[in-house]
């Protein structure tokens, strides 16, 4: 139907990520950089645009956002200056509310239209702290986490939760969990608990119940735990229910014991009034990057489908850290079996023979296999299971939509005499430099621990650039919502745009890529999901999980896409953004589909 370009392309660790917001007759969106958009919904006209100059030092592991929120000042006259506003966060920490109509700052929320919200954190150096997910509103609240850059430093800034009025910026509350006491700023002279596990994904909220659901991360130290507070186990990689009127948790539902395998949520928790006798209960649906997904009552966080304490293996650098069992969801999984040597992979027989060799050097006794000083293998790794984009649910067939990538991790803990040899320091470090363009992981100091890591996210061959494990390494399923049985699954995405020595192959074929992003359904029946590595914009049957109709996009489209419609018209748009962890080009476009007028 239209095409925008945003012309935002920041020069390397790019990934846009953006699913729009339409509300009344415009379409709100921000670009990797921050830079704030309106446009007609109807032809992708800009209608105004505000660039909050965010420095690029200041671009953490990814230059991305994710979304912005939308609020209304009740009683307010409709043509008053910011009446309604639009709210996002940036990648240098800051709170930004513009007027909706026009992209002028709004003067009465903070100073100019900004609030910081590295205020009592202590040092940040460039890149540590990052806000990359649409902030919260739940009754006049702003609820913002950030993104603490991974694997930097022990001691690396706080992953506070904090509120704020909606109207003026002034902070509410904030959830430092190791000073629960704490209801503001912290105390002359102090500040906020550092290394603790961030929310750098996004939250969802119910209004009624007064309550947002916090997908938690991890301690600043992804892969050693010996030295963690109380509250970080307790907390991290858990789903936390805060009170918006006071910022105190009301209950919180752990997914992992004592994490060390960077299984941080990445997904948001989906509201749900799930079918149950011949009721509902008011509940939410949380995935999860080791593959579980665990049904809650929203209101309590009790699993309606029990959740089972099962024994994992044990050893590793930090023994005595390591729980016994660890929770498994018994409503559904999108973990796949543990390897085998058979399931090793390649182009041609070295290849796989090189595969084997390692899978042998490696220590691995299945999922929760913890990280050694000699190679582990870590499956499902980081990035899932689900990641980024969550699930989708249509609540009128009672269906869950789950895209998932299915690839190993190869991973060794390097001793710090080791690391120091190599160079290895955080960004904050005049050695340390800027963030290479690897994945995450590959090379992290993790200083003031004892040990670095080097991570080879997907278990990828130096030489050919594949992955050792066979095919697919993602795929799409359907999930009866009522029951957590599988109603079709199958590989998702295509060969064409991948290939040996990073040369796309072209070839059509359904090998099941790497993919992250989410999908949208529409009230018709039709998954609209694009995400993985091929470039391409799919429509799905949910009936059946036959791709009906698919477009080749200019660049990656690893974002989540968007319905809506306007003027008696529906569209579908897509951010083809690119992302340089999934290798996919990029690009500054927002594209959007409509069937042709009648």
């Amino acid at each position: 139907a239209w095409v925008y370009h945003t012309r935002d392309l920041p020069k390397e660790r790019y990934g846009a990520e953006t699913t729009p917001l339409k509300v009344g007759d415009s379409l709100y969106l921000c670009t990797g950089m921050n830079v704030l958009v309106a446009l007609d919904p109807a032809t992708g006209r800009e209608r105004w645009r505000f660039d909050p100059r965010v420095p690029e030092e200041w671009i953490p592991y990814t230059a991305a956002c994710r979304g912005v929120a939308y609020h209304t000042s009740p009683g307010a006259a409709a043509n008053s200056p910011c009446a309604a506003r639009i709210i996002e966060g940036t990648l240098d920490g800051r709170l930004i509310a513009v007027d909706a109509r026009t992209g002028r700052p709004c003067p009465d929320f903070g100073s100019n239209g900004q609030v910081d919200i590295k205020r009592g954190m202590g040092p940040v150096f460039p890149g540590m702290v990052s806000i990359t997910s649409p902030p919260t509103i739940i009754k006049d609240v702003i609820v913002t986490g950030h993104q603490v850059l991974d694997g930097q430093r022990n001691d690396a800034p706080s992953g506070v939760i904090q509120g704020y009025d909606a109207r003026t910026g002034q902070k509410r509350w904030a959830w430092d969990m190791v000073h629960p006491d704490w209801t503001g700023d912290p105390p002359p002279g102090q500040m906020y608990a550092r290394g603790t596990p961030n929310m750098w994904t996004i939250a969802s909220g119910d209004e009624s119940l007064g309550l947002v659901y916090l997908p938690m991360g991890n301690s600043a130290v992804d892969y050693w735990s010996s030295d963690r507070h109380p509250a970080e186990n307790e907390y991290a990689t858990a789903l936390v229910a805060l009170d918006v009127t006071t910022g105190r948790p009301r209950w919180h539902f752990r997914t992992v014991h004592k994490d060390v395998w960077d299984y941080d949520l990445g997904g948001q928790a989906t509201l749900v009034d799930f079918p149950m006798g011949a009721g509902t209960v008011p509940a939410l649906v949380l995935p999860s990057k080791q593959g579980d997904m665990y049904v809650l009552d929203r209101r309590t966080g009790r699993p309606l489908f029990p959740v089972q304490e099962r024994r994992v293996p044990q050893g590793g650098a930090e023994p005595q850290q390591r729980s016994a069992t660890q929770p498994f969801s018994t409503y559904h999984t999108l973990a796949f079996p543990k390897l085998e040597e058979r399931d090793m992979w390649g182009m041609s027989p070295i290849d796989q023979m090189v595969c084997r060799i390692q899978y042998r050097r490696a220590a691995y006794d299945g999922i929760y296999t913890p990280p050694r000083t000699d190679r582990t293998v870590e499956y499902p790794g980081y990035n899932g299971g689900s990641d980024w984009g969550g699930i989708a649910v249509d609540p009128m067939r009672g269906v869950i939509v789950a895209n998932y990538n299915n690839m190993p991790n190869y991973l060794r803990l390097v001793p710090r005499e080791e690391a120091n040899r190599l160079g290895w320091a955080p960004r904050s470090e005049a050695r340390g430099g800027s963030l290479s363009k690897g994945a995450e992981g590959a090379g992290d100091p993790q200083w003031g621990s004892p040990y670095a890591v080097n991570v080879n996210a997907g278990w990828r061959l130096k030489f050919t650039g594949l992955l050792c494990k066979q095919p697919p390494y993602g795929g799409i399923r359907a999930i009866d919502l009522r029951t957590g049985r599988t109603i079709w699954d199958r590989p998702f995405g295509s060969a064409r745009r991948n290939g040996p020595f990073g040369i796309p192959s072209g070839l059509p074929f359904e090998i099941g890529t790497p993919n992250n992003g989410g999908a949208v359904i529409t009230r018709s029946g039709l998954v609209f999901i694009s995400a993985a590595t091929d470039n391409l914009m799919r429509a799905i049957d949910l009936g059946t999980g036959k791709t009906l109709w698919a477009d080749g996009l200019p660049a990656g489209g690893q974002a989540t896409p968007m319905t809506y419609e306007h003027n008696g018209r529906q569209y579908v748009v897509i951010m083809a953004g690119g992302h340089h962890f999934m290798e996919t080009p990029v690009g500054d476009e927002l594209i959007a589909y409509a069937l042709p007028p009648r």
